[in-house]
């Protein structure tokens, strides 16, 4: 039987190791729940940040657990919602990138902030995200189906970085920063198209 750190690893890794796909705006159907629950396993962008913050919560252990995973979806929604009404908001795709680099450093340095101050960064970057995705449903649909995809896939994102980081546990602790930096690394790829 496979130890469960091991599997957890291994879980990371495979995720990791997806290759990106047609991420934003006016990319493929999304106006299904399977459109939308795919669409977060679709590029290194969304993979990174959402693996990042539940390794990133585990690291902070205590309420943060489920503080942080739940204000990254809440406010992803809420950004869903926004860009479906077509407000505008500015800096998305900037946002974005930034998350990857931000959260996978948060992660890599063991950043320890209190749980409404990790909790209110993690929101803004959930915003930007949550917008991007809002925008790329159709007019002629309401994108609930969309949006509830994209929710539960973020949420088993997040549960596997929470996994990967518990798991891990304090003797190898610094495997999970080491996930954090070779989420920033990606991060820096996207941003001057390396990835």
């Amino acid at each position: 039987m496979i130890p469960a750190k091991r599997l957890c690893l291994s879980a990371i890794l495979l995720l990791a190791a997806a290759m990106p796909a047609y991420a934003h705006v006016g990319i493929g159907t999304t106006s299904s729940f399977a459109a939308g629950f795919m669409h977060p396993l679709s590029g290194l962008d969304h993979m990174s940040v959402m693996i990042a913050v539940g390794l990133w919560a585990a690291l902070k252990g205590g309420k943060a657990v489920v503080a942080w995973p739940a204000a990254f979806v809440g406010v992803m929604l809420v950004g869903g919602m926004l860009g479906m009404l077509h407000m505008p908001l500015p800096f998305v795709e900037p946002g974005i990138l930034a998350s990857v680099v931000a959260l996978g450093l948060l992660v890599a340095l063991g950043v320890d902030l209190p749980v409404s101050a990790g909790g209110a960064i993690i929101g803004l970057f959930a915003l930007f995200h949550g917008h991007a995705h809002g925008t790329e449903v159709p007019e002629n649909t309401g994108g609930l189906e969309y949006m509830a995809g994209f929710a539960i896939a973020t949420v088993l994102l997040h549960a596997t970085g929470i996994a990967a980081g518990l798991g891990l546990g304090v003797r190898f602790r610094g495997l999970a920063r080491a996930a954090g930096a070779a989420c920033a690394a990606v991060g820096v790829g996207l941003v001057f198209g390396v990835l």
